[in-house]
């Protein structure tokens, strides 16, 4: 059983960036292609960017593309989110899960906050 743990959210001034990690535990990571999510307050949980278990394919959403690069290292486990050019409209908690079958177990996310 895979599990999650995200990290390096923060407080960012707008066009400032961040960088994210999910840190995954448990058998064969590798197979797994993973994504990363965000919740907004209010908001329902949505789909930002993923990445294939090689790591050789990724896909944004259409709001963070450009912007944001999701990438992954198999011998750290860990996927990673570039956030660049950061807008007030990027805040909320960000979570990470396996690709296309989420885990239904979540981890805790990572807040990122953008002030303008």
């Amino acid at each position: 059983q895979v599990q999650l743990v995200e990290s390096g959210g923060g407080l960012v001034q707008a066009g400032g960036s961040l960088r994210l990690s999910c840190a995954a535990s448990g058998p064969a990571f590798m197979g797994y292609g993973m994504a990363w999510f965000r919740q907004a307050p209010g908001k329902e949980r949505e789909f930002v960017a993923r990445i294939g278990g090689s790591g050789r394919v990724t896909d944004y959403a259409d709001s963070v593309r450009g912007r944001f690069t999701i990438s992954r290292d198999n011998a750290k486990n860990t996927v990673y989110l570039q956030m660049n050019a950061l807008k007030p409209e990027d805040t909320a908690v960000y979570y990470c899960n396996t690709h296309p079958r989420p885990l239904p177990a979540w981890g805790q996310g990572t807040q990122v906050t953008v002030s303008s």
